[in-house]
């Protein structure tokens, strides 16, 4: 008896499956070996560093303000957090006033929601700040919810991010000063 092929398989499969209402849905495949001739042509070009320009966001502009003193100039920081059913991710990039940046990035390993995930990036940014003795700091981010509720503008009512919302009072009592921005305003704090 000769053996059925794939697409005979694949067709009795599909039969097999449409009893408990799944669907097969076939994968796109990439050859492996086209993968590694892409690698291979980049190794030969010239080394290029990240950027971190993101055209396609309109999040914030990042600049020196007119009048702003050069004495002074204040450390950026910039986070975001996502929770998904691919995973719990969290990152903040701090810019120095020179423009170095400064990349964290981390996986989060327990369940949590997009909110809780802004506010553990937001933590995870002021730390490192506080580590490098960071004494002023602009922060930018796009979740306008833990931005008001960390500036007061708004009341914490879920209980599970009142704790996260008290440590970040107190990270930020280690700054001499901080302006919390969303994409819509700015306001200083503490």
């Amino acid at each position: 008896m000769e053996s059925p092929t794939l697409s005979e398989r694949m067709a009795r499969w599909q039969i097999l499956f449409s009893e408990y209402d799944i669907t097969y849905v076939s994968q796109k495949s990439i050859k492996g070996s086209t993968i590694v001739d892409f690698l291979a042509s980049r190794a030969m070009e010239e080394y290029e560093p990240l950027r971190f320009d993101f055209p396609d966001e309109d999040l914030m502009g990042i600049s020196k303000k007119e009048g702003e003193s050069s004495k002074v100039q204040s450390w950026k920081m910039s986070f975001d957090g996502a929770s998904n059913a691919l995973g719990h991710v969290i990152g903040a990039v701090l810019v120095s006033p020179e423009g170095n940046h400064y990349p964290l990035t981390a996986r989060l390993n327990f369940f949590c929601t997009n909110n809780i995930a802004e506010y553990e990036a937001c933590i995870m940014g002021l730390c490192s700040a506080i580590e490098r003795k960071i004494k002023i700091l602009e922060v930018y981010g796009d979740s306008a919810l833990v931005i008001y509720q960390i500036r007061g503008d708004w009341e914490v009512r879920d209980s599970k991010l009142v704790k996260y919302r008290d440590l970040i009072a107190e990270l930020v009592n280690e700054f001499k000063e901080v302006t919390l921005t969303t994409p819509m305003r700015r306001k200083p704090i503490g």
